[in-house]
């Protein structure tokens, strides 16, 4: 039977890429550095998987796996051994992984096994160049040209919602995940070493920075506005939020709008990102998944930093002659969150800081000038509703209708 390492147990890893790789023919080793789920991987050599939705949800089992422990050489043997690779540590954990990938790489190579490939399933913008980075630190000269050679690190767009797993969810077996039923795995056809394995709904494109910004600037940017909103209205979950018709449009308008800027970008299909959309806010309403605005929201600065889904799909709106008039509500009530979660006094002079520490924008910047115009609107008590109009007025007096 064909090998499979997955690094890392956690929702993502158990309850999308390890279950693929499963469910494709391969005996999958989760390395993790959590006592209990190595346990409960190597003693069952199963756990289940819940997908769920409003109707109703379906018990599967993924078998075939087991578990080596993250900072024992079994790690190091599983990852030298495998027929393919991937990873879904966080994206803050993953240097702390390299050493052991390097080992594992170090190993191979004495064996003479063939080409690696990597998957990379991290939230995190050009995961693929950054890991790349991590690894040849630690190579010799001579071992980064093997690297070129032989590793193929690719960059995966990760779209299943998979929430922070409850008890109640869990009910009553503790490697259970909750899902939803959406099981697509968008990855970088051009960055396969070999042939391209053949594994359970992974779907190759080329090129696919589209499809990164596509999950950044509509899933994910999308997804964060719906929780910010929620916390500015006192809501839970996601669900929540998205039912409040105020909230919904404000998303939705976000949603469209970096679809233009991906049809204007990349040309691509503008009735196809609409029909995304459409798929994605009917999603937002899965109350079975019981996501909340407090983890979809969670690490604002990272949320608000140049490159990612508020700022960077600003910026690229911007830069293609589109005003980022909804998008930029959503970046004002991430401010909103930042300063909560940071001990920040509400003010527009604290705003203004966060916009030049965090997402580095001069306040005289046309987007700094645009979000702080929300965010003293927010400051001022003002409902959603004429948070709507501002934005529709400003979409039109730049000559922007909305899609």
């Amino acid at each position: 039977m064909k090998k499979a390492v997955m690094y890392g147990g956690g929702n993502i890893g158990r309850g999308f890429i390890g279950a693929l790789l499963s469910q494709s023919g391969y005996k999958v080793t989760f390395i993790d550095v959590a006592e209990p789920v190595i346990k409960a991987l190597q003693e069952k050599g199963k756990y289940p998987i819940r997908i769920v939705s409003t109707e109703g949800y379906e018990d599967v089992w993924v078998e075939n796996v087991t578990a080596a422990n993250g900072n024992l050489p079994e790690a190091v043997e599983a990852i030298a051994n495998c027929d393919i690779m991937a990873t879904a540590v966080g994206a803050r954990i993953l240097k702390f992984i390299v050493p052991n990938i390097v080992a594992g790489l170090r190993k191979r190579w004495e064996m003479g096994k063939g080409a690696l490939n990597i998957i990379i399933c991290e939230n995190l913008n050009d995961a693929n160049k950054i890991l790349e980075g991590m690894l040849k630190e630690q190579l010799t000269e001579e071992e980064c040209k093997k690297f070129d050679e032989t590793v193929g690190l690719v960059e995966a767009s990760i779209g299943r919602m998979v929430p922070v797993q409850t008890e109640e969810m869990k009910d009553g077996e503790p490697m259970r995940v909750c899902v939803e039923k959406y099981g697509f795995l968008p990855v970088d056809k051009t960055a396969f070493k070999g042939e391209v394995p053949e594994i359970k709904n992974m779907v190759p494109y080329a090129p696919f920075d589209f499809y990164i910004k596509r999950k950044l600037y509509v899933h994910n940017m999308g997804h964060a506005t719906c929780a910010y909103l929620g916390d500015l209205l006192g809501l839970e979950y996601i669900y929540q939020s998205i039912a409040i018709p105020e909230v919904r449009v404000l998303v939705q308008n976000a949603m469209l709008e970096s679809a233009a800027i991906l049809h204007k970008h990349y040309g691509a299909d503008l009735t196809a990102l609409q029909a995304h959309i459409t798929d994605l806010l009917y999603r937002f309403t899965n109350a079975a998944l019981g996501d909340t605005c407090q983890r979809v929201g969670g690490d604002p600065a990272r949320k608000l930093s140049p490159a990612d889904r508020l700022i960077g799909s600003s910026l690229l709106a911007i830069e293609e002659g589109i005003t980022p008039a909804y998008i930029a509500v959503g970046a004002a009530a991430g401010l909103h969150r930042y300063l909560n979660e940071n001990g920040g006094v509400q003010s527009v002079d604290a705003a203004k800081g966060v916009l030049l520490e965090v997402s580095k924008l001069e306040e005289t910047h046309t987007l700094a000038k645009l979000i702080l115009h929300y965010y003293e609107m927010l400051l001022g008590g003002c409902d959603l509703k004429k948070l709507i109009l501002e934005a529709d007025k400003i979409k039109h007096e730049n000559m922007q209708p909305v899609v």
